[in-house]
């Protein structure tokens, strides 16, 4: 298979591949401590209504509506609610309770004067402003009434999801097990990133960028090292590989003679879905399925790596979760620099993003291709030039991707 699919429609087989696949999915059960960033196997309800009293949303003073319908009343103080805290009895008929933000309001009372617009006089309150009934007071059970759905099940825990699950006592999660993704890295020139490289060796920096993609994205990196460009030892790799959901190489994917990857697969017998996207960098990137597991053959300069990680491997990494894959947080912004590209290939150039108000302003950065990561680390986010547009003038809309994970 030699055709060079256009990304989206590579994603959308690795979309389709990977959710063909997806169960059954394995389930755990956590401390709500360690849930951030992985997808609930079941759902979390309210265990009683929220707010579970009619709660005061600014300090004031608690009021019957009727007694504050014009500018100028003067009521009776005949006590302080703070959160927590209790009124016992019934508002009446001229009169009104000091409140903190949070507390419970009392009963008889149906809005709050906001303390601003108050004057003391003795135990008396003047209102600057009239009050109607419901000002400033969220009523029991309008967010959530018991037993309603808080956060559904296959939803990706985030930090308001934790809160919400703290605040209805779920304090233990049933998830879904994190896929395990294997990384092996490829190529007789690649060492450890600790080790003293020869001058003509390269330390091994997708192995760290690929276990670091991996885990923000809610699977369980495996490191397999680095295996040489020799077809016994890759076979050996890829095969340990293959005890994992999913399996990620980087490198040994082109036209060379010693890139091997794809010959390897398929002596396992690999069924592959892709060999290539039209996209620059990137371009010899693979995926296959090999013994019911996800192979992801990337290219092994850098930046196509962590380009072609975004692209395809993250959606496969939600599926395998248990969660819907995540769109690609493209958005618009306007060209502060002219863009003169060649080929048909969309191309994902590294980019400053700049905010000037509400509207982004990108500037491409000067590269030296795709092993530069100097130029990626100095980018927050990719400008992408599809095929049909390879010349744009400074002040056009273009397609932004942000860069995962930059400042």
């Amino acid at each position: 298979m030699n055709t060079l699919l256009p990304y989206a429609d590579a994603r959308q087989k690795v979309i389709e591949v990977a959710g063909a696949i997806r169960r059954p999915m394995r389930r755990e059960t956590i401390e709500i401590e360690h849930a951030f960033g992985r997808v609930l196997a079941r759902e979390v309800r309210a265990d009683r209504d929220y707010p579970p009293f009619n709660r005061s949303t600014r300090d004031g003073f608690a009021v019957r509506a009727s007694d504050a319908a014009a500018p100028g009343a003067r009521l009776e103080c005949v006590g302080e609610l703070r959160a927590g805290g209790s009124f016992d009895g019934t508002l009446g008929p001229g009169q009104c309770v000091e409140i903190m933000t949070g507390a419970s309001v009392p009963a008889g009372a149906d809005a709050v004067a906001m303390i601003e617009h108050t004057k003391r006089d003795g135990r008396a309150i003047l209102l600057d402003r009239a009050a109607k009934s419901g000002d400033h007071i969220v009523p029991r059970g309008s967010e959530a009434r018991v037993g309603a759905l808080l956060v559904a099940a296959n939803a990706r825990v985030g930090y308001a999801e934790m809160a919400l699950a703290a605040q209805a006592g779920a304090t233990r999660l049933e998830v879904f097990a994190s896929p395990r993704l294997a990384i092996l890295s490829t190529g007789d020139e690649v060492v450890d990133a600790r080790a003293n490289p020869g001058p003509l060796q390269v330390r091994n920096s997708n192995g760290i960028s690929i276990e670091v993609l991996a885990r923000t994205a809610g699977a369980e990196p495996i490191q397999l090292g680095n295996a040489p460009d020799e077809s016994v030892a890759l076979r050996r790799n890829i095969e340990r590989g293959l005890e994992a959901d999913i399996l990620v190489l980087s490198g040994g994917v082109s036209m060379g003679k010693y890139d091997l990857v794809e010959q390897v697969l398929s002596d396992l017998g690999a069924e592959f879905h892709f060999t290539g996207v039209a996209i620059r960098p990137g371009r010899p990137a693979v995926f296959a399925t090999c013994r019911g597991k996800l192979v992801f053959g990337l290219p092994g300069n850098p930046v196509s790596t962590m380009v072609t990680f975004e692209l395809f491997v993250l959606p496969a990494i939600d599926l395998l979760s248990g969660a819907a894959p995540r769109p690609l947080p493209v958005f618009r912004g306007k060209l502060a620099t002219p863009v003169h590209e060649k080929g048909p290939m969309t191309h994902f150039l590294p980019a400053r993003i700049e905010w000037e108000g509400r509207e982004a302003r990108v500037t491409q950065l000067p590269w030296q291709g795709s092993g530069d990561i100097v130029a990626l680390a100095l980018a927050n986010g990719f400008l992408v030039v599809g095929p049909e547009r390879p010349e744009i003038a400074v002040g056009e809309w273009v397609d932004v991707l942000p860069r995962r994970g930059a400042v």
